[in-house]
């Protein structure tokens, strides 16, 4: 099967939500994936240990286990990776990762990044103008007066120089040599795979390399770079959530590990202000609101949603997103409902939208005492892309609607 572990490999799939089970490891193994986040793995004698999830989904490859924790409701792979790289791009296409060719997660990564890769380099190496801060014997570009000052007072030369160098290292080439060195390293990657993946990187030798663990180079997407647009999204996806590191010898160990709630909010945060655009006013998001009044700032209690539309300056809508909000009987949990209602007492806002992962109904309910409103609004994941960006722009239409409708009446 393309893309699959080895033989030799042992497969273990997990639900997030699941209890956990029994395996016997090795204790490599078992560091591995305690460090990793993905799950909590207990010793229990003669090399058997407890598996648990931890509220986190991904995979683990080691030499000996492949483990994946799979999202609630069976969200598939594709979801997943569109749900990712739409929160850091609004406008992702779900037909930039190619998860269909791959039936697991380091496959379809591999083969997607192979790809897109192949697809930005197809025309060459993408150059541009790096700036260089150089001393020189001679006049190059502007000489910096203030660092020669302070460096060298009273001399002629060298010179503190600054000049614009037309070159290959510029830092989308350094984010895609850096995600083709990681994905690389990942055991169990096809061979075919990863001699494309080598290929690819030999085309950037001449580029600086990224140290493990620096931030990425900023970048902005425009038209001399569009066609790495696809790639470095895929790319920044790739170094912000998996690692890989060699262990005894040649082999290797491999994560990538995402925290569901935190892509939920993100993703909803970003295609909500996306949705609403189109509407009078702007969207902010994780805005800081004082819930209290004190006379120190040790004593202030702040409240922080998701997102925040204002109109004219003023707050007149809240939303917060939540992975886990849905209890198995479809009911949101009452602590969420007890969150929104600070949020509107604390922005004086009279509709609180809490959009939560699952199908239903919406459902609207009054705040006894109150004029308070919260909207329950499902979002089922589970359905293609092009479906869920069309409820979240409802949810904006909604929720607009509501705005006028309560402008209206006050």
């Amino acid at each position: 099967m393309a893309g699959s572990a080895p033989k030799s490999v042992r497969h273990v799939v997990l639900d997030e939500l699941s209890g956990g089970i029994v395996e016997k490891l090795d204790a490599g193994s078992a560091a591995f994936i305690n460090s990793s986040g993905l799950a909590q793995v207990s010793p229990m004698g003669m090399g058997l240990y407890r598996v648990e999830p931890r509220g986190k989904v991904g995979s683990v490859r080691t030499p000996q286990l492949q483990l994946d924790v799979r999202p609630k409701d069976r969200l598939g792979l594709e979801r997943l990776l569109f749900l990712l790289s739409y929160a850091g791009e609004p406008g992702f296409r779900e037909d930039d990762v190619h998860a269909a060719a791959a039936p697991e997660l380091w496959g379809a990564l591999a083969e997607s990044l192979a790809q897109l890769a192949e697809r930005a380099l197809n025309r060459g190496v993408l150059q541009g103008y790096l700036t260089m801060e150089e001393s020189l014997r001679t006049v190059k570009g502007r000489i910096r007066i203030s660092e020669q000052i302070s460096r060298r007072p009273g001399m002629l030369v060298p010179l503190e120089v600054s000049y614009d160098e037309f070159s290959a290292d510029i830092a989308e080439n350094r984010i895609l040599r850096a995600a083709l060195e990681r994905m690389g390293q990942v055991p169990g990657v096809r061979p075919d795979v990863l001699s494309r993946l080598r290929q690819l990187k030999g085309k950037l030798d001449g580029v600086t390399r990224l140290p493990s663990g620096a931030p990425l180079p900023p970048w902005s997407p425009d038209r001399r770079n569009v066609r790495y647009h696809a790639v470095l999204r895929l790319a920044g996806l790739i170094l912000r959530n998996a690692s890989a590191e060699a262990g005894e010898g040649d082999q290797r160990a491999a994560s990538f590990v995402v925290d569901m709630g935190e892509v939920f909010r993100d993703f909803v945060g970003t295609a909500l202000r996306a949705a609403l655009a189109a509407y009078p006013g702007d969207t902010r998001l994780g805005v800081n609101a004082l819930l209290n009044e004190a006379v120190e700032d040790a004593d202030r209690l702040s409240v922080t949603p998701d997102a925040v539309h204002y109109l004219g300056g003023r707050p007149v809508v809240v939303y917060d997103a939540r992975y886990a909000a849905r209890s198995d009987a479809g009911a949101s949990l009452s602590g969420d409902h007890y969150r929104m209602l600070a949020y509107c007492t604390a922005l004086q806002v009279p509709t609180a939208w809490l959009v939560y992962s699952g199908a239903g109904e919406i459902k609207l309910r009054r705040v006894l005492n109150t004029d308070i409103d919260i909207v329950e609004f499902p979002l089922d994941l589970s359905r293609p892309p092009s479906e869920i960006l069309a409820a979240v722009a409802d949810l904006a239409e909604q929720s607009w609607g509501e705005v006028l409708r309560q402008a209206r009446q006050g």
